[in-house]
């Protein structure tokens, strides 16, 4: 029996753990018969010793999304690899630390603009930049952490969320015409190397040990990359501009 992303082409960004949603959402690719293509940055050889770990031997290829040269070339080097492209994963979020922690009042706009830049408007630029592979249709799918809310310690990374959110419902509109759908993944906490960067991340994270009406794993990524491939796949034909929540259902519920 065939996966449900057989003769799917994607590309997939952000895989710098075993333990990440990427690393996940890239091995449940290969599992359900994906080519797959990986970026990294700005260290590609951590990338590529964490992609022996992967099912399939997969090429990894250097990309920073606020670099216009890198972006420039991306179709070239993937088009030479892959041929085309059916989706795109957007699992890309960097705040410096001065916009974490507690520090939300006190942040200086340079560092509000790198978050933003390589938190929400990188999903444009990426899939701007991969539109070219993609002339039959496809599908964009990125990772955000509930933006509805203001969460202890996450600061401008929240703001940044929510830029993500919008800038998908945005391209979810403009880019329905070449039959190209954008949605979100909004996941729970998960131990990964996004998350040891938050200054406080057990309290943001302990929410869930009280609210969750499923039992929630912050050492289980898996879930949220099931959710991934699930948008990658032709089993969501006309859903476009969604978040999916994959976070035991503590959206669903109040105090």
């Amino acid at each position: 029996m065939s996966g449900i992303l057989e003769g799917k082409r994607v590309l997939i960004t952000g895989v710098l753990m075993e333990s990440s949603i990427a690393f996940h959402t890239a091995k449940l690719a290969q599992e359900q018969g994906a080519e797959i293509i990986l970026t990294a940055f700005p260290r590609p050889t951590l990338t590529e010793r964490i992609a022996k770990k992967l099912p399939k031997p997969t090429k990894v290829i250097e990309l920073d999304v606020t670099n216009d040269e890198h972006l420039a070339r991306l179709a070239d080097v993937v088009g030479e690899e892959l041929g085309g492209l059916d989706g795109v994963v957007h699992s890309i979020g960097f705040a410096p630390q001065d916009a974490l922690g507690g520090n939300f009042l006190n942040t200086p706009f340079e560092s509000v603009a790198t978050a933003m830049h390589v938190s929400a408007f990188s999903l444009k630029s990426l899939t701007m930049a991969c539109l070219p592979l993609m002339q039959n249709g496809g599908s964009v799918v990125g990772l955000t952490f509930d933006a509805q809310y203001a969460w202890p310690q996450y600061d401008w990374m929240g703001p940044a969320k929510a830029a993500l959110e919008a800038t998908s419902r945005y391209m979810a509109r403009d880019l329905g015409k070449q039959n190209i759908r954008c949605n979100l993944i909004s996941a729970g906490p998960i131990g990964s190397m996004a998350a040891k960067s938050i200054p406080g991340f057990a309290e943001l994270a302990s929410v869930w040990d009280d609210r969750a009406p499923l039992e929630w794993d912050l050492k289980d990524p898996e879930p949220a990359g099931r959710g991934v491939v699930a948008l990658l796949s032709d089993w969501f034909p006309k859903t476009t501009g969604e978040i999916i929540h994959v976070d035991g259902g503590l959206h669903a519920v109040g105090a």
